[in-house]
């Protein structure tokens, strides 16, 4: 049985602060959502975001941080070197940024 991708998941993120929140998705797979944080470009977190819909990264690290909600999207189980190489994370939100001195 073959899933099938009806619509394409979107939401909306707004940052307060430190503090992203999220809107509820529409076009909801059911897959795993998750919050991809990154710092300087590089992804530093990737906390779930199905349960909750804010999330506050605790890092104070200085740098550039962009957030981000992704969706799983399974397209199949080929792996190569133990990595999927065609099912994948998607980007579902707009990013939003912040920076810390």
């Amino acid at each position: 049985m073959d899933q099938k991708f009806e619509g394409e998941p979107k939401a909306e993120i707004k940052l307060t602060g430190r503090q992203v929140t999220r809107s509820d998705v529409t076009n909801d797979w059911g897959l795993r959502l998750q919050w991809q944080i990154k710092r300087d470009g590089e992804v530093i977190a990737a906390p779930l975001a199905r349960v909750e819909k804010t999330y506050e990264h605790a890092d104070k690290t200085a740098g550039k941080y962009e957030v981000v909600l992704q969706m799983w999207k399974y397209i199949n189980y080929k792996k190569k070197d133990g990595e999927f190489t065609e099912s994948k994370f998607i980007d579902i939100s707009n990013t939003v940024s912040y920076t810390i001195d």
